[in-house]
């Protein structure tokens, strides 16, 4: 067994749980594709779009948005799992049919002292699960090569979701799309598909980032679609 077929499994067992729950939402099991989208512009592409579509397992981020009936296709209209944060800037899709979807809440600043807030956005009922931070950033920090509580490091909800895809179905073809710091890892403003811009908080490290996506992309653990 290799080392990091090692390390996948490790991984797998103590996140055995969310495994099981994200499967449970999944179009298909067992889960042998899984699409993982972050909000980085992307341009109409009807391939790309189905080919996210056809996965058995769809994870979006934060701010994501869908394709619509009777406009140009270019990043899918599924969204089975999304992993967001408590400053998440909601779009018309964020809650959207939320009661058919499996919310996790991705919250590693709480590590270095950012209080919780509920956002007033959110629907009442609306039922989330905290993802296990300190194990989250144990792993990531390890696979960035970044000592997360001296350097507050909190990795971005994109490089989260493909970690969490890359690890807990390491037996699955992942695809990625919509990630723009593994083409411009030195950009300090994220542009959004669903419009509008934002700094690149201090405490992620996306130069990190890109490395390690870029070494999963050459070991053909996943594939970029632009």
């Amino acid at each position: 067994m290799t080392l990091i077929a090692e390390r996948a499994v490790t991984i797998t067992e103590g996140f055995a749980y969310l495994r099981d729950l994200m499967t449970t939402y999944a179009r298909r099991a067992p889960v042998r594709s899984v699409a993982v989208l972050g909000n980085a512009p992307l341009g109409p592409s009807d391939d790309r779009a189905q080919a996210i579509d056809d996965s058995d397992l769809v994870i979006r981020v934060n701010s994501f948005v869908l394709d619509v009936p009777g406009e140009p296709r270019a990043q899918g209209s599924r969204a089975d799992v999304v992993i967001w944060n408590r400053i998440t800037r909601p779009t018309r899709f964020t809650f959207d049919r939320y009661r058919e979807r499996l919310y996790l809440l991705a919250e590693p600043m709480r590590f270095h002292g950012r209080l919780e807030v509920w956002p007033m956005s959110w629907p009442p009922d609306l039922g989330f699960v905290p993802i296990p931070n300190g194990e989250l950033l144990t792993g990531t920090g390890a696979d960035l090569d970044i000592p997360w509580r001296t350097a507050k490091l909190a990795p971005t909800t994109g490089f989260t979701a493909a970690w969490l895809a890359v690890n807990l179905f390491p037996e699955s073809d992942i695809l990625l799309s919509g990630f723009s710091f593994v083409d411009n890892p030195g950009q300090t403003e994220w542009t959004y598909q669903a419009g509008g811009s934002s700094p690149v908080a201090p405490e992620h490290r996306i130069e990190a980032e890109a490395r390690v996506m870029t070494g999963w992309l050459e070991e053909e653990r996943v594939s970029l679609w632009r």
